[in-house]
């Protein structure tokens, strides 16, 4: 059976609507479309059937013998279809909700949390997935995709911002120029070895133009491959590293690491990114959650 064998779907709604309703008004308004759309895609159906499917009746309509006929054909079919897709969006509804992020950001951030959100959100089940390249337009791994960016957003993307990126050094305590640094003008941290990772080179030179600072005085040292090394390194006492604020937020509330400078915004945002194509009411939930973790750490 091919297309041409069916109907307009179009014109089957509006004939099922006018059918159960006894009223062409009542069938448009239910639609949202005009009284006279409903009457064409009535007589559409009758065109193609050579004969009629309703007659008047005072002031609305009555089904003649072929229209009762195709009305409880019409009716059996679309409940199915209401049927089936109530089912699916239930599976949906109660199916895992798969969160990518950088692997930085699940071990330093989303895993502390995971409790908390599966205490507050208990109707969503997350799955979270480790993406370390550079998020595909499509985000067809993942349901969405928590992360550190700047816009433009790629067009196939629906973004939730959730907060300004806030980044600054941290130190241990234990770093040999912990004292003496303590007090001192952010400037001096030009004597000293500053890590940072080989995917943002430009986070020290970005912090350093917020605080007036000449970018090509500071002595950056070693490279590491992600932030969650980086942070470690730190907190190992090998020197100052430059991160954002809530990666580092739990480790500066138990002494861990020190911010001496506090943080300042860049032009990056904490973003829950999905596809246009996604529409799934979670996300909404869960960018709510988000937004609220990440502002009760400003």
């Amino acid at each position: 059976m091919s297309d041409r064998d069916l109907p307009s779907l179009n014109a089957l709604r509006a004939f099922e609507a006018a059918a159960r309703l006894g009223s062409m008004s009542l069938a448009a308004q239910e639609l949202h479309v005009t009284h006279g759309a409903v009457s064409r895609q009535v007589r559409v159906l009758e065109e193609a059937l050579g004969q009629p499917l309703f007659v008047r009746q005072g002031r609305g309509v009555a089904l003649t013998a072929v229209g009762q006929q195709l009305r409880e054909q019409c009716s059996a079919a679309f409940g199915q279809l209401r049927e089936a897709w109530l089912q699916l969006r239930q599976q949906r509804a109660t199916a895992a909700f798969v969160l990518g992020c950088s692997g930085s950001v699940l071990a330093r951030w989303m895993i502390p949390r995971l409790e908390r959100l599966r205490h507050e959100l208990p109707a969503l089940t997350v799955h979270l997935a480790v993406q370390e390249e550079p998020v595909a337009e499509h985000l067809a791994e993942v349901d969405a995709a928590l992360l550190l960016a700047a816009p433009p957003w790629p067009s196939g993307w629906q973004v939730h911002e959730l907060a300004p990126e806030r980044i600054g050094p941290v130190l241990s305590p234990r770093y040999p120029g912990a004292e003496r640094l303590r007090g001192q003008p952010a400037s001096a941290l030009c004597e000293e070895p500053l890590l940072h990772t080989a995917s943002r080179p430009q986070a020290w030179p970005e912090w350093a133009n917020t605080m007036g600072l000449p970018s090509e005085s500071l002595q950056q040292a070693q490279a590491l491959p992600h932030l969650y090394f980086l942070l470690e390194a730190a907190s190992a006492g090998l020197g100052v590293a430059i991160a954002p604020q809530p990666l580092v937020a739990d480790d500066l509330a138990s002494g861990r690491l020190l911010a001496p400078w506090g943080f300042r915004e860049t032009s990056a945002r904490w973003v829950l990114a999905s596809s246009r194509r996604m529409d799934d009411g979670r996300i909404e939930a869960l960018a709510a959650w988000l937004r609220t973790e990440l502002s009760d750490q400003r």
